[in-house]
């Protein structure tokens, strides 16, 4: 089985960081009790003195590169991830997205219903390199500028009803879409390191529901446990 993570800046992480998708790995290789391969066209972590996504940096030098693939951008939402999802689908032949998206849309780029709109285009330009994908979809998570600032916080929760519509209307037998949570008991104040990106603690909960979601969905791997 392959499996491709896809996401903003919480999903490449910068260098230094651990990042989820490392906590997801060794949870796969705990858990999954066979073959799979992480695929992606990616592999770095950001770097904040080049302002640029060109560090090997990680804070686990025992995260092999053939693990590290992912189609993650720091500063890149939906509406970046749509137009290149089919051709990183058809090359890469992922059978299952793990997407955490659209908090930098809504903070930059796009209101709710645009950003909804290309979250529905990415779904159909994956559907059509790769007919049977499967994808687990995560909300936004609100991060710190939602507690001041009062219409960002309701384009989020705006987005996320948005999402949850896509996800049910667009879900087949054939090609499945799943429709994660906040991570259980995700906090900013506690679960990241500036209100936004996770720390430790945070890269185990998103990596704990994107687990959680695959074990009772399709009874792939296990519940998650940190490692």
């Amino acid at each position: 089985m392959r499996f491709m993570f896809v996401g903003d800046s919480m999903t490449i992480g910068r260098a230094g960081d651990y990042t989820w998708r490392y906590r997801m790995w060794q949870h796969l290789n705990a858990t999954f009790g066979g073959p799979y391969r992480i695929v992606g066209p990616r592999c770095e972590v950001y770097d904040t003195f080049a302002d640029a996504p060109v560090s090997h940096d990680y804070g686990a030098p025992d995260f092999p590169d053939r693990a590290r693939r992912h189609l993650a951008g720091w500063g890149e939402g939906w509406q970046h991830m749509a137009p290149l999802i089919g051709d990183v689908v058809r090359e890469h032949k992922p059978d299952v997205l793990l997407v955490s998206l659209g908090l930098i849309d809504l903070g930059f780029y796009t209101a709710a219903d645009e950003t909804a709109a290309n979250a529905r285009r990415f779904v159909e330009a994956a559907r059509e390199a790769r007919p049977g994908v499967r994808m687990v979809l995560l909300p936004v998570i609100p991060n710190v500028r939602a507690e001041s600032d009062a219409p960002f916080a309701a384009e989020c929760a705006r987005f996320n009803e948005l999402l949850a519509k896509a996800v049910a209307d667009l879900d087949t037998p054939a090609s499945p879409l799943l429709l994660g949570a906040r991570p259980r008991e995700y906090d900013i104040h506690a679960d990241t390191y500036d209100g936004t990106h996770p720390n430790a603690s945070g890269e185990h909960r998103i990596a704990g529901e994107f687990a959680d979601v695959l074990h009772q969905a399709w009874d792939i791997g296990a519940p998650y446990e940190p490692r």
